[in-house]
């Protein structure tokens, strides 16, 4: 299934959402190559951009292999959405998404991220400001409420359409959820009959089987995988083959997790530099040995790498003993 965004086509309807910390260039080329058809990048701050931040410039990276490329914006001040949208334009990257679902304190209380569900009408004129301002289309990433669900949520997407966004992000959660709880999936199924954009639902997709399970109770039009994907890039692959073919692909052998995770740090060491790229993996291997023997002891070896060097050592070391079933 392709889906319309504005004069966008996206061939396909799986999207890795957008993580601070996690999708980062180097993890996104990752998920694109197993079958992501649609990438968001890490949110990006517009004052942050008006005001020349040294970390900002890193985050607007996009290489080509990864588009087509959501880049996420975030922000409550429609003039310095605007024209800071209209001031990276010229980046290649292909949709302008707008952050209205983050739920960090340090962004909230600056009224933005899911703060701006409680102020609907800033939140339809920030759409406004960036559609005007630029020639690609603009999406919105929302959740389903602040304190508990918007009893006018469904009356928020519908602004945001008529604001300007040609595609909407629902992840079916209230920002006091934070990740807890359970995402709610009725609310997206009826945010989906009340728009015309095409809709991406978001929360609680781990497994091929919560993909499908997401499509028919929501009706949406796409997923957007997150929190399941860290350290699982595999992930957009098995949905795939399980929704196109009703085919259930084994998780991935330890030879292939290796490999993953050597590729993985060779790309951080590319596009960070081995001092920052390499102590960035230690997060990543965590999450892709969970599940795995030796995992735990092995987490404890990677919290001391500092090299490239270091990591493959203690890879090569963890397959070689789940090899012959012993221990560190």
């Amino acid at each position: 299934m392709s889906l319309q965004i504005g004069n966008v086509k996206i061939d396909g309807n799986l999207a890795l959402g957008p993580m601070a910390g996690v999708t980062d260039l180097p993890f996104r080329v990752l998920c694109k190559e197993q079958g992501a058809d649609l990438i968001y990048t890490e949110m990006v701050s517009a004052k942050g951009i008006y005001y020349k931040n040294k970390n900002t410039d890193a985050l607007l990276e996009i290489d080509e292999s990864e588009r087509p490329v959501a880049l996420q914006l975030f922000g409550s001040d429609p003039e310095i959405m605007g024209s800071m949208a209209a001031q990276i334009e010229y980046r290649n990257f292909d949709i302008l998404d707008i952050n209205m679902g983050c739920p960090v304190p340090k962004v909230v209380n600056n009224g933005e991220g899911s703060a701006m569900l409680k102020t609907p009408k800033l939140a339809g004129e920030v759409v406004e400001a960036v559609a005007k301002s630029i020639k690609k289309p603009v999406s919105v990433k929302f959740r389903i409420g602040f304190e508990g669900i918007d009893e006018n949520i469904v009356d928020f997407a519908k602004r945001m359409e008529a604001s300007g966004a040609k595609l909407i992000a629902v992840h079916g959660r209230t920002r006091a959820q934070y990740y807890s709880g359970t995402a709610d999936w009725d609310i997206i199924r009826q945010i989906k009959k009340a728009v015309s954009i095409p809709v991406l639902g978001n929360g609680d997709v781990f497994t091929p089987q919560d993909a499908k399970a997401m499509l028919e109770q929501t009706e949406c039009d796409g997923i957007m995988i997150a929190r399941g994907v860290r350290g699982n890039p595999w992930l957009f692959k098995e949905v795939k083959a399980y929704l196109e073919h009703g085919e259930l692909i084994p998780k991935p052998s330890c030879e292939e997790l290796v490999g993953m995770v050597l590729r993985h740090g060779r790309l951080q060491v590319k596009w960070k530099g081995e001092n920052i790229g390499i102590k960035e993996m230690r997060k990543h291997v965590a999450w892709y040995t969970t599940g795995y023997k030796n995992s735990a002891k092995l987490r404890s070896k990677v919290n001391e790498i500092n090299t490239y060097a270091d990591l493959e050592k203690v890879m090569y070391t963890f397959l070689d003993m789940n090899q012959k079933t012993q221990t560190f």
